[in-house]
């Protein structure tokens, strides 16, 4: 970029502060690379120290109505309230109003974790579809029916990438990784990836939980089979011969598996490979049949079935929505 990109990050009382600092690193890390490229300010309602949710308190640089129409990436980070039910997302009208306003000549519109929730209050994401924290998604849905939520990706980019979503905390890393690779390109961004030591892509695919982490099981044996699983998903996987693995009867080893994973070994494999084969849709462009032989699921036949299962679309409609710009 010949002249500096603009970011502003909306920053309000009880913001969650990775959502801020963590873009504003990956931010920084991009320009120590390219030499140039970003310039980042956080706008408050009011200039000025602002407490987040982890209790560090940080310095908005300019109020809400200084900020003018000079934003190329409008950001806009989340806050929670916690209730017995759990976590909700609070809105705030100020922030909603502004966002909306600011939206409107933004070149880009980005949220992190559940400024998904802000977003939406805004009208933004009125038909379409966006993500936000797993915790939070049901709350999403049920407040704006006219949003297609999917608490499943890592981030969604939508609108002719002029709209993002990310998912929770973490998540926006991945997020504004994919914001530089678009803006400056994928080695740069690559470069960003290495010096916070993390992947580029991560290798859960877009999933916010990966098949092996979804719920860690009591027995040491069992995880350390579901590794072996992860990396032998072209082996023979049934009952039997991962019974036979662990030295136990398959009905036993069936039993077992279920009460340590909430699954049975079968549907366990196939959403490992499902997993396995999404990757592959996101970054290849394999046809299918290849794409199920990889994924150990056999035929392409057999991919279509097990992704109506696993995901209720098709393959094919998951890789046009899903495929990353490198692939």
């Amino acid at each position: 970029m010949s002249v500096p990109h603009r970011v502003v990050i909306a920053v309000f009382p009880d913001v969650d502060l990775l959502d801020v600092t963590g873009p504003a690193e990956v931010f920084a890390l991009a320009n120590r690379e390219a030499g140039a490229g970003y310039q980042v300010r956080l706008a408050a309602p009011v200039a000025g120290e602002v407490r987040t949710s982890a209790g560090v308190r940080i310095v908005a640089d300019a109020a809400f109505a200084d900020v003018g129409a000079e934003v190329d990436t409008l950001l806009v980070p989340g806050a929670v309230d916690m209730t017995d039910d759990g976590p909700v997302a609070r809105i705030d009208d100020e922030v909603v109003a502004w966002v909306r306003e600011t939206a409107a000549h933004a070149q880009r519109v980005a949220s992190v974790c559940v400024g998904a929730h802000v977003l939406a209050a805004a009208g933004l994401l009125d038909g379409k579809t966006a993500t936000t924290h797993w915790s939070t998604a049901a709350q999403l849905a049920a407040e704006h029916p006219d949003v297609a939520v999917d608490p499943d990706p890592i981030f969604v980019r939508t609108d002719c990438g002029r709209l993002w979503t990310g998912a929770g905390i973490s998540a926006c890393l991945d997020l504004a990784l994919a914001l530089v690779a678009e803006d400056l390109g994928e080695q740069t961004a690559l470069a960003v990836a290495r010096h916070l030591v993390m992947y580029l892509k991560r290798q859960g695919g877009q999933s916010q939980f990966s098949v092996p982490l979804s719920r860690p099981a009591g027995r040491r044996d069992i995880d350390e089979l579901r590794v072996w699983i992860a990396d032998h998903l072209d082996a023979d996987l049934s009952a039997r011969a991962l019974a036979d693995r662990m030295c136990l009867s398959e009905r036993h080893f069936a039993r077992v598996f279920k009460q340590e994973t909430g699954t049975s070994p079968a549907s366990y494999v196939e959403a490992a490979r499902v997993e396995l084969a999404r990757r592959l849709l996101e970054t290849t462009d394999l046809p299918l049949d290849q794409v199920a032989a990889a994924a150990g699921l056999g035929s392409a036949e057999t991919l279509h079935r097990a992704f109506r299962r696993q995901l209720a679309t098709t393959p094919a409609a998951y890789r046009r929505r899903f495929r990353t710009p490198a692939a």
